[in-house]
């Protein structure tokens, strides 16, 4: 029985600090597989047409092309995203399921429409047309799985950089921690 229980306890000492670590940091992780299969198993949310309508053109493009110069991302009733390519993306905080994406004139370009608010999430990119454009799984603020309609990845981001599925580095994001 004494053998049993040093055995036991031996056991739990190796065991316990692995489990503890991953309780510990509160990640969540996925590979490009489970990432890919969380997203091709969901029925596809539609974006409302009327919606896309009424966001064609950035009804405060002057003001977010200024905070966006300033690198100031938070504004006080919306989150802005600057991309390399100077295209940029509007969050409004009072519909956070949706995300206006448009051209460096201020021209409708994407709607993305998510699942939920919290990490993690899924969401659909469409064009103003409703096509389904790429589907993702935002794991947390700083990693996001990116895929093309039929579930080839094109992008999986870590906090600035967007890597191929080779690793290299195929865009950049100005990202604030």
């Amino acid at each position: 029985m004494k053998r049993f229980l040093v055995i036991l306890f031996l056991t739990l000492l190796t065991v316990l600090p692995a489990n503890a670590e991953k309780v510990l940091t509160g990640g969540v992780q996925y590979t490009t597989e489970e990432a890919r299969g969380a997203l091709l198993k969901e029925e596809l949310p539609e974006p409302d047409g009327l919606t896309i309508l009424t966001h064609i053109a950035d009804e405060n493009y002057k003001e977010n092309r200024t905070a966006l110069l300033k690198a100031n991302i938070t504004l006080t009733d919306r989150v802005l995203a600057l991309f390399s390519d100077n295209s940029y993306a509007v969050m409004y905080k009072d519909n956070p399921l949706n995300v206006w994406y448009y051209s460096e004139e201020g021209i409708l370009t994407h709607i993305e429409v998510k699942d939920r608010a919290e990490y993690p999430f899924k969401a659909y990119k469409y064009d103003t047309e409703g096509k389904l454009v790429n589907m993702s799984l935002r794991v947390s603020k700083a990693e996001t799985f990116i895929f093309n309609p039929a579930g080839k990845l094109i992008a999986h981001w870590v906090r600035e950089n967007g890597y191929d599925e080779n690793g290299k580095v195929i865009m950049k994001r100005k990202y604030k921690e």
